[in-house]
């Protein structure tokens, strides 16, 4: 038993963190958010990585078209953990600027559904995640909201040997 972790000989760390990644809020990024998470996933199973991917294509977008984030200077923050060996949490923090918070909205009638394009991938993100969720930054102003979805990890399906912390390049 491994005094510092409480895991036994041998078992992988079950806290992983990603170093943060930081992009400019604009959409034409979405395409490097994909590859970075695909670099930053390797050997963890293909059917997460692309699930991953979907739900952080989506949350990356909304923090750009919702958010101060995509107007010029904004950015986008991106975390990514294992806070133990069958989770994986995927967030994104915004720079504010936007009001509101994320939510599926559930008032809406079928013609109005069918009208607005917007919004329909936080169900996505709903329904592809174990569970998501949001909080302010600093709730007494608009400093920007974390957006979170976390994802089951099949322990045998996941690379060996990770590290508590890993450097992104």
């Amino acid at each position: 038993m491994n005094p510092l972790t409480g895991t036994p000989a041998g078992e992988p760390r079950p806290f992983v963190f990603w170093e943060h990644r930081l992009y400019p809020g604009d959409l034409a990024l979405l395409s490097r958010v994909r590859e970075d998470l695909s670099r930053d996933l390797a050997g963890f199973d293909a059917d997460l990585v692309e699930t991953v991917r979907l739900c952080a294509s989506e949350l990356f977008a909304n923090c750009v078209k919702y958010t101060g984030s995509g107007r010029e200077g904004g950015e986008v923050l991106r975390a990514l953990s294992m806070p133990d060996r069958r989770t994986l949490r995927f967030s994104v923090s915004d720079c504010g600027g936007g009001g509101g918070v994320p939510r599926v909205p559930v008032e809406r009638d079928g013609d109005e559904w069918d009208w607005a394009e917007g919004q329909r991938g936080l169900l996505l993100v709903e329904n592809l995640s174990r569970a998501w969720g949001h909080f302010r930054l600093a709730p007494w102003a608009d400093l920007g909201t974390h957006v979170w979805a976390v994802f089951d990890v099949a322990p045998e399906r996941s690379p060996r040997g990770l590290r508590p912390y890993v450097f992104t390049s």
